[in-house]
């Protein structure tokens, strides 16, 4: 409870009422009521997730901060939360983000600012619900709404295309969630009537439903993450979507597909997830050794950026899928730290694009001489993007390495191309527009990062480097959930 109310409901609500609240201030001659309230609704929706972390038990593997009450009792759905150690530094990671996304539209969103602060604070409730629902019906109403204000924003705010980016990512994601909802009502009907999350772990199914149970979620999950071949909606999306879009799809609402292989496909189908888990391997293998190949070829900075993103959540998916603890704990890290860069990255093309209105590599070159802070944040990042020890790149990658060859040394050996593809298109991309000579009286017409924009990028630098340095708060939370999760699936072996 804070201020005499549950917790959990006051971190997914305040947000909402108070997107709800940005929306009501009207159009834009209200433009800088809407920015403020803005910034005070997501920065309190950041302090009241806060004590999440500082009240949560780390000893414990039950989930904590439970709420539950009837909602349709007819069909025994019940308004049902509580998280545990996977879903609570989830929860964080999107609070932390949304005050940062709001900020850095401040001055470059003019039309509808209201509509477009209230959409992302409205979303940051939303997918706290995601992560916080025990109910199936509930998680099922929480995530198909996700969708509903990256839609707008990508369609409203977006580039020259972006109505097709944008139906794009609404069809590919709404019709892989769709196979989903068939499997809970499926799992409902064989549990005897229950769409609790949790009595699912127990049902004694046979192999065969198991896998087409797998299957439907991984349709679902697969596009959110999303992993080689259902990427192709990712680059369209980040491509034309505003800087602030881009920020919250890969630092947050990729992580919805890899919290929903943790919470459903890996507990409550564990005998498939054994059974396909070479293909979860392989699939996420080239994800990461393929796609970076391709991102080595891109000429566009947000485009390479979101291959990149690929990529980097295919060593998630093999985490996953590697059944020891290393491997779980790694790609949890890894998710929070691609939160982390990849959020930092597109904030970092978004402050070219505000400057010069193209992200074309071929049209920069030289802006170190006139934006060196601007290089120093770009270049921190660029090398967190490449795996660098000290940075938060390097934790999460280096331990699913480790954890892929304690399965098969080639696992292992394949993962850690990546180091070096990784570190080839990053810092490729980064010589090219960074170094050398200026390219263009455009770019000498440059203008380094102002002060909202230092504290954004400095925000982050220290979220990179204090995770690259001392991992442990973020690992000791989980622990206990991850023993637990795989002491459930080897009991559950065939």
């Amino acid at each position: 409870m804070l201020f005499g109310l549950p917790l959990l409901s006051l971190v997914i609500w305040l947000p909402i009422l108070a997107g709800i609240g940005v929306l009501a201030t009207g159009g834009d001659r209200n433009a800088q009521v809407a920015r403020w309230c803005a910034l005070a609704g997501s920065i309190a929706g950041l302090l009241v997730a806060i004590p999440l972390y500082t009240r949560f038990d780390p000893l414990s593997s039950a989930m904590q901060f439970e709420e539950r009450s009837a909602w349709i009792e007819y069909f025994n759905i019940h308004y049902h939360l509580g998280v545990d150690g996977i879903a609570m530094p989830l929860i964080l990671l999107n609070c932390f983000t949304t005050p940062l996304v709001v900020i850095a539209g401040w001055q470059v969103i003019t039309q509808r600012v209201s509509q477009y602060m209230g959409a992302f604070l409205i979303m940051s409730g939303i997918v706290n619900g995601v992560f916080s629902s025990l109910d199936a019906i509930l998680f099922y109403v929480f995530w198909e709404a996700s969708l509903i204000p990256m839609f707008l924003i990508i369609g409203v705010w977006g580039g020259p295309n972006r109505v097709y980016a944008a139906i794009k990512f609404f069809l590919y994601t709404l019709l892989g969630s769709l196979l989903m909802l068939v499997a809970f009502i499926y799992l409902y009907q064989m549990s005897g009537g229950s769409f609790s999350i949790q009595d699912y772990h127990h049902l004694p199914l046979p192999l065969t439903p198991q896998i087409l149970i797998f299957v439907a979620f991984l349709l679902a999950f697969a596009v959110k993450v999303p992993m080689w071949p259902v990427h192709t909606w990712l680059p369209d999306a980040h491509v034309e979507a505003p800087t602030g879009g881009s920020v919250v799809l890969a630092a947050i609402l990729l992580k919805m597909g890899g919290y929903g292989f943790l919470r459903f496909s890996l507990p409550i189908v564990p005998d498939a997830s054994h059974q396909l888990a070479t293909l979860m391997i392989a699939l996420s293998l080239v994800a990461v050794v393929y796609i970076g190949l391709v991102a080595l070829v891109q000429a566009d900075m947000k485009k390479l950026i979101a291959y990149s993103s690929v990529a980097h959540m295919g060593f998630v998916t093999l985490g996953f899928f590697l059944f020891n603890a290393l491997g779980l704990e790694g790609a949890i890290v890894q998710m929070i730290s691609h939160g982390f860069i990849s959020g930092a990255m597109f904030l970092c093309v978004g402050v070219l694009y505000d400057r010069l209105h193209s992200r074309q590599i071929a049209d920069y070159g030289g802006v170190a001489n006139r934006m060196p802070v601007f290089a120093a944040f770009f270049m921190l990042f660029g090398m967190a993007n490449s795996g660098l020890p000290g940075t938060s790149g390097f934790v999460g990658e280096f331990i699913i390495i480790m954890a892929a060859i304690q399965v098969d040394f080639w696992y292992g050996f394949l993962a850690a191309t990546s180091l070096i593809t990784g570190a080839a298109y990053t810092l490729w991309m980064y010589k090219r527009v960074v170094f050398g000579e200026v390219a263009s009286p455009a770019v000498e017409a440059l203008d380094d990062v102002n002060g909202r924009e230092i504290a954004i990028l400095a925000i982050l630098a220290a979220a990179v480097l204090g995770m690259g340095l001392c991992p442990a708060p973020f690992t000791e939370v989980m622990h206990a959930t991850v023993d637990e999760l795989l002491a459930h699936v080897a009991r559950s072996k065939l």
